[in-house]
């Protein structure tokens, strides 16, 4: 079983190195993008010729369906992507953002739950998909954290304002560990049933999970700053911060908190704290560069399996209908998200002009909505879930991975005119 773990990881790793070469050589998409595309149209040749010889795609298809994309992505990849990502955040600037930060991760992902939610409940029904209310909630759930992480190279190329840049980054940080915390509740209430749960048991178990995990990343980080600080040493001060990432979150789950909002909390403090009061310029040199190339890998291969994935999920025309339309309703319930709170917070602070059509159409969708589906039983149907779920993260990569560049310099023509 080490040895065919080894050939996919390995088969992974070879086909993430020769996809992001064709991309950086002829394609010249965002990197992380490119990968997507071209495993995705692999993907599709590979279905394409399966139907004229079958036994051409089970080799690959038995190959994906071994791997558990969900273990994968929220066991292992995820603590270190979010940890990566908070290490570059500047504190200063997050600070002067933490309001609306706040905001639209926690009310604007709740907002968009329900609208999600609501609004798919009656297109499931249209389409004589009888799926109940509670399921659709657990949709809402998992397609609302945004994953920007294929645009921000592109917003920082558009000039967008660096204040509505930090509320980007900073938002998706944060609103996947919030996003992760509602689902698990809803997933809670869908088994034990409505009637045997109240309002004050399901805000306590939100509460203590995302609560918990923030003070957990708080001790996690701040005790790393002090092993970080009674060293120079600049390997054993890399592998501290492997250890806190990997022990951590390993302990958080244990723990029954948060790892992905613990993640982000200590990847902020190390970033911040730890570089300014606890490392050497040497250090800080090669802690900088460790975790940006664990970010670039780890996102090339969960890109890269995000385009194989199709290989494995059923489609149908009613399905496919169902998804399409699904994309205008997340994206819909992006707006309400975004416009209800910044129309509130407008009354005590400015905002940058058009924040509400960026932050909508740069609000991408990617691994984590995946994952959360897949992690679902069949019984609270999964499979129309899933499939729904991959169209909607497929066209918001592509589609508004590609085209939020373009939308930021016309807008900031329009701005100067």
């Amino acid at each position: 079983m080490a040895l065919d773990f080894y050939a996919v990881f390995t088969l992974l790793i070879v086909l993430t190195a020769a996809f992001s070469y064709i991309n950086f050589r002829y394609l010249k998409l965002p990197p992380t993008i490119g990968i997507m595309v071209i495993a995705l149209i692999c993907s599709l040749l590979i279905v394409f010729t399966g139907h004229i010889s079958p036994s051409f795609k089970k080799i690959p298809q038995s190959i994906i369906s071994s791997l558990d994309f969900e273990t994968l992505l929220m066991k292992v990849m995820l603590s270190f992507l979010l940890f990566a990502g908070a290490v570059h955040i500047d504190i200063q600037k997050l600070k002067k953002q933490m309001v609306p930060i706040i905001t639209f991760a926690t009310a604007g992902v709740i907002i968009s739950t329900f609208v999600v939610g609501a609004l798919m409940y009656f297109l499931f029904s249209i389409f004589n998909l009888p799926v109940a209310f509670i399921y659709c909630l657990l949709f809402g759930a998992l397609i609302s954290p945004t994953d920007p992480i294929a645009v921000l190279g592109i917003l920082k190329k558009a000039n967008i304002p660096p204040a509505l840049e930090i509320k980007i980054s900073g938002e998706s940080l944060f609103n996947d560990g919030v996003g992760v915390v509602i689902f698990a509740t809803i997933v809670e209430v869908a088994q034990l049933g409505t009637q045997n749960i109240s309002i004050g048991q399901t805000a306590l178990a939100f509460l203590r999970e995302a609560g918990g995990g923030i003070a957990w990343g708080l001790l996690l980080g701040y005790a790393g700053v002090l092993l970080l600080r009674s060293i120079d040493h600049y390997q054993v001060e890399v592998l501290i911060t492997l250890a806190m990432v990997m022990g951590g979150y390993l302990l958080a789950s244990y723990m029954h908190v948060s790892g992905p909002l613990a993640m982000v909390v200590a990847g902020i403090i190390t970033g911040n704290k730890g570089k300014e009061e606890a490392m050497s310029d040497v250090t800080r040199d090669y802690l900088g560069k460790f975790w940006e190339l664990i970010d670039d890998i780890l996102n090339g291969v969960l890109f890269l399996l995000i385009g194989l994935e199709v290989l494995v999920i059923s489609f149908h025309s009613r399905i496919i209908y169902i998804g399409l339309i699904a994309v205008l309703i997340v994206l819909f319930a992006r707006f309400i998200s975004v416009f209800l709170p910044t129309m509130f917070l407008q009354l005590r602070r400015s905002f940058e002009r058009n924040t509400i059509p960026i932050l909508t159409w740069g609000g991408l969708r990617g691994g984590i909505s995946v994952a959360l589906a897949l992690s679902l039983p069949y019984s609270m149907h999964r499979n129309e879930i899933v499939s729904v779920t991959y169209i909607v993260v497929v066209f918001s990569i592509i589609i508004q991975g590609l085209t939020i560049g373009s939308l930021v310099k016309k807008l900031g023509k329009k701005g100067g005119q």
